[in-house]
């Protein structure tokens, strides 16, 4: 006759043991969606806060969005506008093109984003090199042009608005530079 057992003896002889294969086969092949997926560190694109976000991708495919734990400024939280960014980025219905009116004409017409902004570039050029001043009529160097202006948002941070004054100052002698933070 076997001997039977009590809670007391099941306990003073198991407890503390971990089982050689406590997890169930079907258990051991769940992995995460995110395993095996490229990184990146980006920053939340809404306000000025300057939020880290790290980007999971894997294959040219956008898989997550989430606070990157490692930032100062953040430690791995987001707003709610934040958090959504993943949304923001794979909506079916996000707008990818631009909607142009050639001059002259009474139509609307929708072209890809990367010929609007080849044509942005292409007319900034042309504006830049039509007015670039390199002396005033006295001979005081200016190296500027008076006819291009930007206006940057409230989302910029001080190393984007840093790298703006240096690109279009410095670099294409724009004059009028403002943000729209500081307005």
């Amino acid at each position: 006759m076997a001997r039977k057992r009590t809670v007391t003896s099941i306990l003073r002889t198991h407890v503390g043991v971990v089982p050689h294969r406590a997890k169930s086969p079907k258990y051991a092949e769940i992995h995460s969606r995110l395993q095996g997926a490229e990184v990146g560190v980006s920053v939340c694109p809404y306000c000025a806060v300057g939020c880290s976000q790290l980007v999971y991708h894997r294959d040219g495919k956008l898989l997550s969005i989430e606070g990157n734990y490692e930032s100062f400024i953040n430690g791995g939280t987001l707003c709610p506008k934040g958090s959504a960014t993943y949304g923001l980025v794979v909506n079916p219905r996000r707008v990818t093109t631009v909607k142009y009116r050639a001059p002259g004409s009474d139509h609307w017409e929708e072209k890809p984003l990367d010929w609007a902004m080849e044509r942005i570039a292409q007319l900034v050029k042309t504006t830049r090199d039509a007015t670039y001043v390199h002396q005033t009529p006295d001979g005081r160097t200016v190296n500027r042009t008076t006819c291009i202006a930007h206006l940057g948002g409230a989302t910029l941070d001080n190393e984007e608005n840093y790298l703006i004054k240096k690109l279009f100052g410095a670099g294409l002698g724009m004059v009028y530079i403002e943000n729209q933070a500081r307005i």
